[in-house]
């Protein structure tokens, strides 16, 4: 006797999803022509994209991205949208006023690690909410706050590959807030990177306190 097969159907892609899709085709169409138009112009997205608070956009275009799998070097950052919420510990507002002066982040993709950059003006206020831990002085400003990375599905995107900046294994990151900092980072044209700040509440659940984005320096 022949069972029944039950079909899936899948709901098809919002109006909103389907424009990023094609805006993101459009993108790296234009990087096969020119690498720094196509970084530029989607860097210029970003930052539109905070200004209008447009998570959605956001949200789906981060799905759109790849993970970037040879990301070497210093990059440029910018914080896209906070998105921390009042609900949350009131500690957590805190990372605010270190990744003021964050500058971006360098890599080391043989190591598979990196760290962070900062401006001058951030050793005091770090050294405020963590004493104990101390920055490091580099040219231009300090670094701080090491990573590990690897590749694998996203955690509120398991259908994307993301690269993993990881806080959590590196010992002498401070133990609050930091360590419980788990980066997302796709590449959606160019070397333009978007990126997702997740901060773990449970075992394996995580909040998104906002985007980022990189580029090389």
């Amino acid at each position: 006797m022949e069972q029944a097969t039950a079909e899936r159907t899948e709901s098809p892609p919002s109006a909103e999803a389907t424009a990023v899709a094609d805006r993101v085709a459009e993108l790296r169409k234009l990087g096969k022509k020119s690498t720094e138009a196509a970084q530029e112009e989607t860097w210029g997205w970003f930052k539109q994209l905070g200004k209008d608070r447009d998570d959605a956009v956001l949200d789906a275009l981060f799905a759109r991205g790849k993970a970037p799998k040879a990301l070497d070097g210093p990059t440029d950052g910018i914080l896209v949208a906070p998105l921390i919420q009042g609900i949350l510990d009131q500690g957590l507002s805190l990372i605010t006023s270190v990744w003021m002066p964050w500058s971006g982040k360098r890599f080391d993709a043989k190591a598979n690690r990196g760290d962070n950059l900062l401006a001058g003006s951030a050793h005091w206020p770090a050294k405020l909410l963590w004493p104990r831990y101390s920055t490091k002085e580099v040219e231009g400003g300090r670094a701080a706050f090491d990573f590990v990375t690897r590749i694998e599905p996203g955690k509120h995107d398991p259908g994307t590959d993301v690269l993993v900046i990881d806080y959590a294994p590196v010992t002498d990151n401070p133990d609050m807030l930091i360590r419980k900092i788990r980066d997302e980072l796709v590449e959606i044209a160019a070397g333009a990177h978007l990126g997702k700040i997740l901060y773990r509440t449970g075992e394996d659940t995580y909040t998104n306190l906002g985007f980022f984005a990189l580029r090389p320096a």
